[in-house]
């Protein structure tokens, strides 16, 4: 019995209706090119459009009252031109993107793929091109840049100091958490910042930024500019009084003896290792560390004895391990730090015998010779009212705080890395000293150098390695130089003597 294959069935082709073009059957019966002439599924979608950038801040208008950051060719700018398009709620969007023009043209082009069914079966899909022309208008903040009286509140930062060391410090953290961005101006004034914004929540963030990163403490005020009786509305501008505490890093100051137990029991003549969003303590007798919040600052307050500008040199003599005595209840001992009992001298009286005995919490730097920075309290009128209570024979004679290292001129050209600054007016090279106080700080302690961004230097980099060859490089006497160039006595006469000479 033979089997008969089943046959494949064809489709064959009909003629269009309208040009009689051979086409495959479609529920249309005409072709791609008489269903495009016909059928036109971007009609009802301008091709044209505005946008509105603001030269000032480089930003867009998102109609009715917004604006917003985007670049060329980003997805912010791409969600603003589809918002911008009516009509697109009748079609399908399948594709969007930008085709290229010149950054300069003030133009923007997008490509558009839409899809529409036109007849029961049958969808069509077009592409087309949207052109935008960028309009510049100014934005409300930049008119009030303009207008000079642009700011409703405003945030003074003060510290009652003879240093600027900790608003180096807070401007590394303002960069590092970009808490400027919403600021409309910042000015330098005497003992402080002040920072300016349109509006008063703003300011109340930089409010919430500065109390989390420095123990300070604020008040606010408020004055009326205009006010509607009308409607019951009122205009007002916002003042915060931000004052930052002022006892700084490596300062040296006695405790209320109330805060001193509390504390755990720490001596009552401390230095500050770091101020933070505490203020870190250490007693040099015993090495015994303690952190200081905002809030027991304010409701105990204490003042600075001395402040590390203040400080005077002294020459280490000798040093010997100390004997720690440990009681119940006493706080924490920090580990990295050795006390020992030390003999200083006063550079000034060098090669006299006015040694000074004193006990230290540096003594894992300090040897002989070395010298350091100390606060000689035999020598200077102190007055305050806690150090007066002490008893006599628990105050010493010198608390040293720190050790001198290389000098500062040579760490600076050896210094490798720099920091970004806000744009102020304000001196931050090598002359400022307080400014280089502060960057070796940064070089000094790990932990306060977590908190800023720091950069490299690629010029201090160059300079350094080229400095670094010469000084590898052996010496060469005169007569090694001239055999090495083959120069020597001229044959012919004395005129080429003369010439070396």
């Amino acid at each position: 019995m033979e089997y008969i294959a089943p046959i494949q069935p064809t489709t064959g082709n009909i003629l269009c209706c309208d040009c009689g073009a051979p086409i495959q059957p479609n529920p249309t019966n005409r072709c791609i090119a008489c269903i495009r002439a016909r059928n036109d599924i971007s009609e009802g979608i301008p091709k044209q459009g505005s946008l509105y950038f603001c030269r000032g801040c480089e930003r867009y208008l998102d109609p009715p009252a917004t604006w917003i950051p985007a670049a060329l060719e980003s997805k912010e700018l791409l969600r603003l031109c589809l918002k911008k398009m009516k009509g697109l709620n009748k079609v399908r969007l399948v594709d969007a993107g930008f085709v290229w023009t010149e950054p300069h043209s003030k133009r923007v082009k997008v490509k558009l793929s839409v899809q529409k069914e036109i007849q029961a079966g049958a969808v069509l899909q077009q592409e087309f091109i949207v052109e935008f022309v960028v309009t510049g208008q100014m934005c409300d903040d930049c008119h009030r840049v303009e207008a000079k009286d642009f700011w409703r509140s405003v945030v003074q930062v003060r510290q009652k100091a003879d240093h600027k060391r900790t608003f180096y410090y807070l401007e590394q953290l303002i960069l590092k958490h970009r808490a400027h961005e919403k600021t409309i101006g910042i000015k330098t004034v005497h003992e402080g910042l002040d920072f300016y914004f349109a509006n008063e929540q703003g300011a109340r963030q930089m409010i919430d930024f500065l109390t989390s990163v420095v123990p300070c403490r604020w008040t606010q005020s408020k004055k009326l500019i205009s006010q509607d009786l009308n409607s019951n509305t009122y205009n007002y501008k916002f003042t915060f009084s931000v004052e930052i505490v002022a006892v700084c890093k490596d300062s040296v100051v006695c405790l209320p003896p109330r805060l001193a137990h509390q504390l755990g029991g720490i001596g009552q003549i401390c230095v500050v290792r770091r101020v933070t969003n505490h203020i870190g303590l250490i007693d040099p007798s015993s090495a015994q560390l303690a952190d200081v919040s905002s809030t027991v600052f304010w409701r105990l307050p204490f003042n600075t004895l001395c402040t590390s500008k203040r400080l005077t040199e002294f020459i280490v003599m000798s040093t010997s391990e100390a004997e720690v005595k440990y009681f119940s209840g006493q706080g924490h001992i920090s580990n990295k730090h050795k006390v020992a009992e030390v003999w200083v001298q006063r550079s000034s009286e060098l090669g006299s015998n006015n040694m000074i005995f004193c006990r230290t919490h540096i003594g894992h730097l300090i040897n002989p010779g070395d010298t350091v920075l100390g606060f000689d309290l035999r020598m200077s009128n102190v007055n305050d009212t806690n150090i007066e209570k002490m008893n006599q024979d628990m105050v010493p004679d010198v608390v040293l705080v720190k050790k001198v290292y290389a000098d500062k001129t040579v760490r600076n050209r050896r210094r490798r890395w720099k920091l970004k600054h806000l744009g102020l007016n304000d001196e931050t090279g090598s002359q400022n000293m307080d400014y280089t106080d502060f960057l070796e700080d940064l070089e000094e302690d790990p932990q306060y150098r977590s908190n800023v961004n720091i950069y490299r230097d690629k010029a201090k980099q160059v300079a350094v390695d080229i400095e670094s060859e010469l000084e590898e490089l052996p010496e060469v006497t005169l007569e090694e130089m001239l055999d090495d160039l083959h120069i020597g006595d001229d044959p012919t006469g004395g005129e080429g003597a003369e010439m070396m000479e």
